[in-house]
C-alpha cells in the first residue's frame, strides 16, 4: 500500500484490489462481504439482494446520458447480476455550492424516468452541500435491494469449456465521457442502460447461466480476470469475435485506450455451458440491450495465466487487470 490514496486506488483495477484486500477485508470481512460481488445477498423474510455504489462521473452530463440516468442504471444492473429483481433504491446527494438548480433538476429528471423505465422506486434518500470550492459539481449514492430470484450465480461455478458472451459493443461509455471531456466532438454515445430486462431474459432462456457481471470500471479485460481469479481457470478470448464499434476504436486510438479495458455501463458479460451459448445469446438479442450479443472467448482449464486475447494478427497476449487510472471518474 501507498502512503496516500491515488487516483489509481478508484480505478477498478489492481490497486483497488490491494485496497480491498489488504484493508477492507481484514478489517470488515464477514462471511457475506467476502464474496466481493456486485451485489450481497443477504437474509430476510425472503432472501434479499443489497448493493450500494457512488457516482462521481466527470462531465456529470455526457453524450448519451447523465449523472442522473448512470447512478440508477448502476445499482439496478449490480442488483441483477446478482441475481435479484430489483424493487427499491436509495439516493443521496451531495452538491457543490453552486451548482446550477437548471442542472439538478435536469438530474432529478433523468433519475426518475430511469427509475421509472426500471421498475423500481426511490424510496429514502439525503441531500448534503458543501461549500464552494469543496467540490465537483454533484456527486450521488444510491442503494439499492432486490429480492433473489435467481441464486447460485457466481464465478466459482465457472468450468473449462464454457462459453464467454457479450451482450454488445465493448468500451462504449469510456471512450465517450473521455472524448466529451477531452472537448473533442464526436458521434460517440455512452451505452448507459438499465439490465434488468436482459438478465431476466438470459436467466429464464433454461440456459445454465454460471454467472453475470455488468463490466464497469476496468472493462471487459478486468471483469474476466476477476473470473479467472475466483474460477482458477483461464479466460481465452478471441480479438476478431470481440463487437466494438468503430467510433470506439477510433477514439481509443486518439487518445491511447485499449476498448477492452473501457467502462461500459450498459453490457452484460455471461458465462454458460457451450452447449448452451446459442440458447442464450438468442434470449439476449431478444431485448435491445442484447441486439449485439456474441460469444467472444471460451473458458480454458490451464491455470493461472489469467486472460488471454488472440489477436487478429495471429499472436497471443496476455490481458492483465487494469493497472493505474486509465479512466479516472468514468462513473
Amino acid at each position: 500500500m501507498d502512503d496516500i490514496v491515488t487516483l489509481d486506488y478508484g480505478s477498478g483495477g489492481k490497486k483497488t484490489a490491494a485496497l480491498i484486500e489488504k484493508l477492507l477485508l481484514p478489517a470488515l470481512g464477514n462471511e457475506t462481504l467476502r464474496d466481493l460481488g456486485d451485489g450481497a445477498i443477504v437474509p430476510g423474510g425472503e432472501q434479499l439482494v443489497f448493493s450500494t455504489d457512488s457516482f462521481v462521473v466527470s462531465p456529470c452530463f455526457f453524450p448519451g446520458g447523465d449523472i442522473g440516468e448512470l447512478c440508477v442504471c448502476g445499482t439496478v444492473n449490480d442488483v441483477s447480476v446478482s441475481g435479484g429483481e430489483a424493487k427499491y433504491l436509495s439516493l443521496s446527494f451531495i452538491i457543490e455550492e453552486g451548482f446550477p438548480f437548471r442542472d439538478l433538476e435536469r438530474v432529478v429528471e433523468s433519475i426518475r424516468a430511469t427509475a421509472e423505465k426500471a421498475g423500481v422506486s426511490i424510496v429514502t434518500g439525503d441531500t448534503k452541500v458543501v461549500e464552494k470550492g469543496r467540490g465537483d459539481g454533484i456527486y450521488i449514492n444510491t442503494a439499492g435491494i432486490g429480492v433473489l430470484k435467481y441464486p447460485g450465480l457466481s464465478p466459482r461455478n465457472i468450468r473449462p469449456g464454457d462459453a464467454i458472451l457479450l451482450s454488445g459493443t465493448a468500451g462504449d461509455h469510456g471512450a465517450a465521457v473521455m472524448l466529451s471531456r477531452s472537448g473533442l466532438e464526436g458521434t460517440l454515445q455512452s451505452d448507459c442502460a438499465p439490465l434488468n430486462r436482459l438478465c431476466a431474459a438470459v436467466l429464464e432462456s433454461g440456459a445454465a447461466v454460471r454467472c453475470l457481471r455488468d463490466p464497469t470500471r476496468g472493462g471487459v479485460a478486468t471483469t474476466l480476470n476477476e473470473f479467472a481469479e475466483d474460477a482458477r481457470c483461464t479466460m481465452v478470448l478471441r480479438e476478431a469475435d470481440v463487437p466494438v464499434r468503430e467510433d470506439v476504436r477510433a477514439a481509443c486510438d486518439m487518445l491511447g485506450l485499449d476498448p477492452l479495458y473501457c467502462a461500459n455501463e450498459g453490457k452484460l458479460l455471461c458465462v454458460v455451458p457451450q452447449e448452451d451459448a446459442g440458447r442464450a445469446l438468442e434470449a439476449m438479442r431478444s431485448v435491445p440491450e442484447g441486439k449485439n450479443a456474441a460469444q467472444i472467448g471460451t473458458v480454458s482449464a490451464d491455470r493461472g495465466a489469467g486472460v488471454l486475447l488472440e489477436t487478429a494478427f495471429g499472436g497471443t497476449r496476455i490481458l492483465q487487470k487494469l493497472t493505474g487510472a486509465q479512466l479516472p471518474r468514468i462513473c
